[in-house]
């Protein structure tokens, strides 16, 4: 079943002209069946959730769901920037006490219950209009600073809901983990973030591609690579940029050991989701101008076993998946890899028996 889309099928009743109160407990159900039903490699509220947390973890997240919606499925930049608008206008009365719309009823409850402050939810909304506005990116820092206000913000609320202490430490290290998991989404969706949104988070100096973007639109409206040497330009910077992020990840790896036994499994399934799709993208090699790389059914299993051996054996300190081992030439040969690996079939050379073999699946 296809996740909602918020913006067609449920601003007509809770948009900017809804009058009619919602309760309590029908505003934390909506949450709850929203969070439910959206999800890419682990849902929000898995078994690892906190029973008394639930309730709080799905309004922060029907949050953000609803500001994401806003801003991609608007129709236009104009309408989502009015309608981020509106959201953050919400948000503001929702501080001032005054929530109206089912999501600020149920926020407000985890709001009070945990101490949260405004800036963190602000924080993603402004990322949110950010989309709009901006699509290119000509530094490394300037990605650095989109994920300061797309991802970090969702990190230290997650560990306030849970209850850390949220000290320097613990912030600075859910900070380099949270832009890391944003990292690896951007080199994991170029292809759709340009096709679908006329976006590139690839930052300007991190290559010296001729006519860079002209050529990716070539190549993704192809569905093929007829431009060898793009192609073969194109997984070198995909390389670079996985390194870059392996080093945020590193950055972020001690979190595990500052937070209580009762987080860390569920943190630690977030950061090994991100790190094994990072990994793939190596196992893909680095061919995300046309291909996603995602998590397969039997790898979200295994690490949500790993994870719920860690709730259930303290003792128990699965290692976090790394850098792939076998990685392949990213340009051995420059007609090899022209087409997407779902269209190569029986002509997936060396780099398909990459995948096979690769270290992941000798990995505790």
């Amino acid at each position: 079943m296809a996740a909602r889309n918020l913006v067609r099928d449920d601003l007509s009743q809770f948009g900017p002209t809804q009058t009619q109160a919602v309760s309590l407990h029908a505003a934390q159900g909506y949450c709850r069946a929203l969070t439910l039903g959206h999800y890419e490699n682990f849902s929000v509220l898995s078994p690892l959730v906190p029973a008394d947390k639930r309730d709080d973890f799905a309004a922060v997240y029907a949050f953000a769901r609803w500001a994401d919606d806003l801003g991609d499925e608007s129709g236009s930049p104009a309408r989502a920037l009015e309608l981020l608008a509106w959201w953050r206008g919400e948000l503001d009365a929702m501080f001032r006490g005054e929530a109206r719309h089912p999501v600020f009823v149920a926020l407000s409850v985890a709001v009070k219950r945990n101490a949260l402050a405004q800036t963190p939810f602000a924080d993603l909304i402004s990322a949110f209009e950010l989309d709009q506005t901006k699509t290119r990116y000509a530094t490394w820092n300037e990605v650095l600073e989109y994920c300061r206000l797309s991802a970090n913000p969702v990190g230290r609320l997650v560990l306030q809901v849970l209850g850390e202490r949220c000290d320097e430490a613990q912030l600075a290290a859910s900070d380099a983990v949270c832009t890391a998991l944003q990292l690896t989404n951007h080199w994991q969706d170029i292809n759709r973030d340009w096709t679908q949104r006329g976006r590139i988070y690839v930052p300007a100096d991190m290559h010296d591609i001729a006519e860079f973007e002209q050529r990716l639109d070539r190549t993704t409206a192809q569905g093929f690579s007829s431009d060898s040497e793009f192609f073969g330009a194109s997984k070198r910077l995909v390389r670079r940029l996985v390194a870059r992020t392996w080093d945020e990840y590193e950055r972020g790896e001690n979190l595990l050991t500052l937070v209580s036994p009762r987080s860390r499994p569920l943190l630690w399934l977030f950061a090994a989701g991100g790190r094994t799709v990072l990994r793939n993208i190596e196992r893909w090699n680095c061919e995300t101008v046309l291909e996603r790389p995602t998590l397969s059914p039997p790898r979200k299993i295994m690490l949500m076993a790993r994870a719920s051996l860690m709730a259930h054996i303290p003792t128990y300190a699965p290692t976090l998946p790394g850098p792939s081992q076998w990685i392949v030439d990213p340009e051995p040969d420059a007609d090899a890899h022209r087409f997407p690996r779902a269209m190569m079939s029986d002509a997936l050379s060396h780099a398909s028996s990459a995948v096979v073999v690769d270290a992941e699946e000798h990995t505790p």
